[in-house]
């Protein structure tokens, strides 16, 4: 007789399952339980040495389910310190799963985990950007977002590796993920941006212009953007970024710290026709 473990059991339901429910299905208190459920069910995973619960989420259809399983990894990583080897361990393996919604809960667990030591989890980055599926190179991207937010400095190394790779297509997401930490702080990622100025792709211009809109609208951040686009040398893409910042200031009126006459008339004062 073969003795199943009450949690694997529990596993090969829901697969055969034909009633799955999403997570905003549920009700409030089941969604709250299923969230520490699956916290313990990784943590058990991780005591046994078994993957069984990591594959159920990692590739579970629903993106909520996947974002609670790698937040939850996240919190393994950080409260359950015995358990670290046994994780990484899981999500080295998981890296290669043919199922890219698994790599891609597996490059956000990592960025989870890369809010206090990217060092560590570097490696995930370094294979997720070249991923043949979009949504694991999507994942990486976002997760340089989060990790750049609150762990800037070996991130933005990071990301300056790559700002001129020959894949434009890389130099574009680099970009695009370096946004974020730039919409509070434009000083730390202006000289990133600035090496891309004279980048003769249209994406990488334009995702490069788009940037420097949304650098520029929080409280502060205006002037210093301005100042720093004083000393490019490209001026036809300045010019063009100037325009976006204004029209930025239009769109997000509900929340930039000036209106766009107001920015008008203090880029106009810094020197620019506009």
């Amino acid at each position: 007789m073969i003795l199943i473990k009450p949690g694997r059991l529990f596993l090969r339901l829901c697969r055969k399952s034909a009633l799955y429910m999403g997570f905003y299905d549920l009700p409030k208190d089941e969604r709250m339980a299923l969230a520490m459920k699956i916290h313990d069910d990784l943590a058990s995973d991780c005591a046994s040495g078994d993957r069984d619960f990591f594959i159920h989420y990692f590739s579970n259809p629903d993106t909520y389910i996947r974002k609670n399983a790698y937040l939850a990894a996240g919190r393994i990583f950080s409260w359950k310190k015995p358990f670290r080897t046994a994780l990484m361990h899981t999500l080295d393996l998981l890296m290669n799963d043919e199922r890219f919604h698994v790599r891609q809960t597996v490059v956000n667990s990592a960025g989870e985990i890369g809010k206090g030591d990217f060092g560590l989890v570097r490696r995930f980055f370094d294979k997720g950007l070249f991923d043949p599926h979009h949504t694991v190179r999507n994942a990486v991207i976002g997760s340089v977002k989060k990790m750049g937010e609150v762990n800037p400095g070996p991130v933005l190394e990071w990301a300056r590796e790559y700002l001129h790779h020959d894949d434009k297509e890389i130099r574009r997401e680099i970009c695009h993920g370096i946004e974020l930490r730039g919409r509070k702080y434009p000083q730390d990622i202006l000289p990133l941006l600035k090496t891309l100025q004279f980048d003769r792709t249209a994406r990488v211009r334009n995702t490069l212009v788009h940037v420097l809109g949304q650098i520029a609208y929080k409280k502060g951040c205006l002037p210093t953007v301005i100042k720093d686009l004083q000393n490019w040398e490209n001026k036809d893409l300045v010019k063009d970024a100037v325009e976006e910042i204004i029209d930025v200031h239009h769109r997000y009126r509900n929340f930039s710290a000036l209106t766009q006459e107001q920015a008008r008339a203090y880029i106009r004062a810094e020197g620019f026709q506009v």
